[in-house]
């Protein structure tokens, strides 16, 4: 915390060696889940009251100085299924690249997604745990699969989510999307 007040307070950061870098031209945003547990109860009618529980938290989580320095706090409400399916998405791009030098393509159905997104969202944590979702029901399957020879290079990938699980096949020829 002292490190962000230096950053915050004099505009640089001076690191054990005495190196200087500078921050007078930066806009620094921090996010944090101090007060999430009145967040998730958040609704139109209640919002004001709720920030104000959330905002009595951060109060005594951080130190008057370190708050004092914050410009602005924003809350934001609880991330939907259509903001989920769209960081799923986001997510699965870096995966495509990977596969792209494999040669192949995947695509997840819309339920696969939304299973992705239910699974790695916690009302108190937010999206973060995500990517360990991700990587759970999507990359270390289909990695399975990747070394056991079912797809070959030119081969395009859906998965589908089946019960609880996501199943990948290859695609009929023609069906890339």
């Amino acid at each position: 915390l002292s490190i962000i007040l230096q950053v915050l307070d004099d505009g640089q950061l001076t690191d054990g060696q005495g190196r200087t870098v500078d921050f007078r031209n930066t806009v620094v945003i921090m996010t944090s889940n101090v007060g999430s547990q009145h967040l998730v109860r958040m609704t139109k009618e209640n919002r004001d009251e709720i920030e104000r529980l959330a905002m009595r938290e951060l109060q005594t989580t951080f130190r008057p100085e370190f708050l004092n320095r914050v410009d602005e706090t924003i809350f934001f409400e609880p991330l939907g299924e259509k903001e989920l399916a769209r960081i799923v998405r986001i997510q699965l791009v870096r995966f495509d690249r990977l596969l792209a030098e494999r040669e192949l393509t995947i695509h997840l159905s819309d339920q696969a997604v939304a299973r992705v997104g239910e699974t790695g969202y916690d009302p108190i944590y937010g999206a973060r745990p995500l990517k360990r979702a991700l990587q759970k029901l999507v990359i270390d399957p289909l990695a399975t699969h990747l070394l056991a020879g079912d797809f070959a290079p030119g081969d395009h990938i859906e998965g589908e989510l089946e019960g609880d699980k996501i199943v990948f096949r290859k695609a009929a020829r023609g069906a890339a999307a």
